[in-house]
């Protein structure tokens, strides 16, 4: 089964952790990253503590925790790749809208484009059988 399989219709809880150069690390709850044709993730970041970190460390961890109980759920392990600050692919890709004023007042968005490096269940270290 692909990752996009997998990820249709299931809701649940998104955290994406990462760190700076000196290894201080942050934690935040996002939105379901939207998985790209050649197989990378991209999220939409504001210019916020994970956005910050990235700048000098480009590692970052992804747990989606399934909803329902229990420990179904799985972890990504991502490295940025690269990033998009074009308006109209932003726009694209957003989900939720607010009015313009609301949006500017957030501040910037960026899109941030991770590949995986590797996929493991929410508990332990076995294979998922996911793939990319």
């Amino acid at each position: 089964m692909t990752l996009s399989e997998y990820l249709v219709g299931k809701k649940g809880i998104k955290i994406l952790s990462t760190a700076d150069s000196a290894g201080m690390v942050g934690t935040a709850v996002y939105s379901m990253p939207k998985i790209m044709d050649d197989g990378t993730l991209a999220f939409i970041m504001r210019e916020r503590l994970a956005y910050e970190n990235l700048k000098s460390n480009p590692h970052a961890a992804f747990m989606f925790i399934e909803e329902g109980g229990g420990y179904n759920g799985i972890r990504l392990f991502l490295t940025k790749t690269g990033e998009d600050d074009n308006p109209e692919l932003i726009a694209s890709m957003t989900r939720r809208h607010l009015t313009p004023e609301e949006d500017k007042k957030k501040g910037p968005k960026h899109i941030v484009y991770f590949k995986i490096d590797k996929i493991l269940p929410l508990v332990g270290d076995s294979e998922t059988g996911i793939t990319i």
